[in-house]
């Protein structure tokens, strides 16, 4: 079952910038920062009423965040829902025919686990599938 949109990923190149930025308008700094090694990514975490909005930059220029703003620029990277069971739902959507950006399930940003649908199986829309981790 899908529960909520879950958060919004945003890639930027400054992720240090952008907080300064962000802390001003929101009136309040992130409440998470984090980086997640097998991603290649430091994010940071703002929160707006029941809205999550994380931060990605590169850490390394092969990883998917550098290629993403090379090839697209800074923006929107993905929209993330949460569901029930993250292991049930990529099972389901593969039956379905939809297409990952890897087959298996593993442990992302603000303690979750996580899996992408790719955007060539969902009309553009990098797909984020995150549960938190009990």
């Amino acid at each position: 079952m899908w529960k909520n949109v879950e958060h919004i990923g945003i890639a930027v190149k400054d992720l240090e910038g952008v907080n300064e930025i962000y802390t001003k308008l929101f009136g309040e700094p992130p409440y998470k920062l984090e980086s997640v090694e097998t991603e290649q990514v430091d994010t940071s975490f703002f929160k707006v009423g029941q809205t999550k909005i994380e931060f990605l930059s590169a850490t390394d220029e092969n990883s998917a965040i550098a290629k993403f703003i090379e090839k697209r620029g800074e923006g929107i990277h993905h929209i993330a829902f949460e569901v029930e069971d993250i292991h049930y739902e990529l099972e389901r959507l593969q039956k379905e025919g939809f297409q990952f950006t890897r087959p298996e399930v593993s442990k992302g940003a603000d303690n979750k686990l996580v899996c992408f649908v790719h955007p060539k199986s969902a009309n553009g829309v990098l797909v984020e599938l995150c549960q938190e981790i009990r």
